[in-house]
């Protein structure tokens, strides 16, 4: 299977405190994968560093073979192929969803407006979200602003699609209308690279998982083995905390 992704070597650093501490991960065209670990262990610094929307100090980030940490390269464009959705949903509160959705699809792919509008329509009536067109953002609930964050997102084509921690900030109750979403696009082969702490959603969903340790993926493999029977103590300490916590 062709690789959608691959990191080598990444570091970054903030100041002193170095974040990223030399990453190595690839992932496969339709490959689902999850990044786990405590909070500050550099999961959503590594997608940001993905999306270019933070600079690597070393190493090197290629996307469909290409690198796309060169000298020179186009940004913007990389941008495009690399849809990323964090925790706070970051609509445009002025805006209803239908213009949020389909502001990026006019203004950087250059879609007239009657088929930026088309598809966006077809993507929203895809995720529940039809009726909610004309709305502004805070007359949606938690969950449906998330689905609509992630519906932009899909707007622009990404060749992958990257999800930071994009349920923490919901309601419990909200959370499962989420993971609907997401399993529908896995479901349907979008490349995605998920940073969570939904371990049980971790394990139905990815065809692997990365733990992550201050900086560095101390362990890696498929959810059956990583959770029934890591190999490193350190991610042990991690998954008996999490169950007694009830979240595996």
């Amino acid at each position: 299977m062709a690789e959608a992704l691959r990191l080598e070597g990444v570091r970054k650093a903030f100041g002193s405190l170095e974040v990223l501490r030399g990453i190595d991960l690839a992932l496969a065209e339709h490959e689902v994968a999850c990044l786990i670990g405590a909070s500050g262990s550099g999961k959503s610094t590594l997608l940001r560093c993905v999306n270019l929307l933070e600079p690597i100090d070393a190493g090197r980030i290629f996307l469909s073979g290409q690198e796309i940490t060169a000298p020179g390269v186009d940004v913007n464009r990389v941008r495009r192929r690399v849809g990323i959705v964090f925790q706070a949903f970051n609509l445009f509160p002025h805006m209803s969803v239908l213009a949020n959705v389909t502001l990026a699809p006019r203004k950087v792919l250059g879609l007239p407006k009657a088929q930026a509008e088309a598809e966006a329509v077809a993507l929203l009536d895809r995720f529940g979200l039809a009726d909610k067109r004309d709305e502004f953002p805070d007359r949606l609930s938690g969950g449906q602003q998330q689905r609509a964050a992630i519906v932009r997102a899909l707007a622009m084509r990404p060749d992958i699609l990257l999800l930071d921690e994009v349920t923490s900030a919901l309601d419990p109750e909200l959370v499962g209308e989420v993971l609907d979403v997401i399993r529908e696009l896995a479901a349907s082969g979008m490349t995605m690279l998920i940073a969570t702490h939904e371990m049980g959603f971790a394990r139905e969903i990815a065809r692997r998982v990365f733990f992550l340790e201050k900086g560095v993926i101390l362990e890696e493999g498929p959810p059956e083995l990583m959770f029934s029977s890591p190999r490193q103590e350190r991610t042990r300490q991690f998954l008996e905390r999490i169950i007694r916590a009830g979240r595996l």
